[in-house]
């Protein structure tokens, strides 16, 4: 009897031997459930675009091609344009400051940033010579998991002053120098890497006195639009 325990002991411990070695060699061989959830790439992206970032951008574009006011459909006007032509060179230096952080389904996916910009504007054709205004505004970038390309649109409004030469007699010219501006804009932007990136695309101009200069001084506006590109570089660590 002791014989055929001992015997049994014997085959019982070899069989636990065995698997034992057949579970640490299957653990060697295979990957974990861990690790497989582990293996999908970080998006490098959460590095670039969070909530409270800072950024300086400085952006400059030529805006030659003179269109009717966009929003006319909600003047009742007839999307009239004057033969007075313009063109348009905004340098506009910004501070961006992203909101939140990356979130939102498949194509919205990405987040928002708000922009306070300082614009100075030479007007190389057209009856004015230059435009100094203040703008805010607020760009929605849409990113996509380590694409280094991300799409964004955004909208600016802002106040400033243009040397008015509708009071001199100018035909079709802007009636007083106080004026506000509309800018709507798409495009993409190429990040380097979290610190450094840059931007280009179309980006539309109004600039109007909001009819304050009437009735003494027709306000005709000015529409324009034409390329944009930027240079933006992160702020602090």
């Amino acid at each position: 009897m002791r014989v055929r325990k001992l015997i049994l002991f014997t085959v019982m411990l070899a069989c636990l031997t065995q698997a034992a070695r057949s579970i640490a060699q299957d653990s060697k061989s295979q990957p974990s459930e861990g690790t497989v959830l582990d293996s999908k790439p970080a998006d490098f992206n959460k590095k670039i675009y969070y909530k409270n970032k800072l950024e300086f951008s400085f952006e400059s574009g030529w805006l030659p091609i003179n269109i009717p006011f966009v929003f006319d459909f909600l003047l009742g006007d007839g999307y009239n344009m004057t033969p007075l032509k313009y063109t348009l060179v905004p340098n506009i230096a910004s501070l961006r400051w992203q909101v939140d952080s990356v979130r939102g389904p498949w194509i919205l996916r990405g987040n928002w940033d708000l922009t306070f910009s300082a614009a100075i504007t030479a007007i190389p054709r057209g009856a004015e010579t230059n435009y100094e205004a203040y703008d805010m505004g607020i760009r929605r970038n849409f990113v996509r998991r380590n694409w280094r390309v991300g799409p964004y649109v955004d909208g600016r409004l802002g106040l400033g002053r243009i040397d008015a030469k509708g009071p001199e007699g100018v035909p079709y010219a802007q009636g007083q120098d106080f004026t506000f501006t509309v800018m709507l804009g798409s495009g993409v932007r190429y990040n380097f890497n979290p610190r450094y990136s840059i931007a280009g695309g179309l980006n539309y101009m109004h600039v109007s006195n909001a009819y304050l200069s009437q009735p003494k001084y027709l306000d005709f506006g000015i529409n324009v639009y034409g390329p944009m590109f930027g240079l933006n570089i992160k702020l602090g660590k």
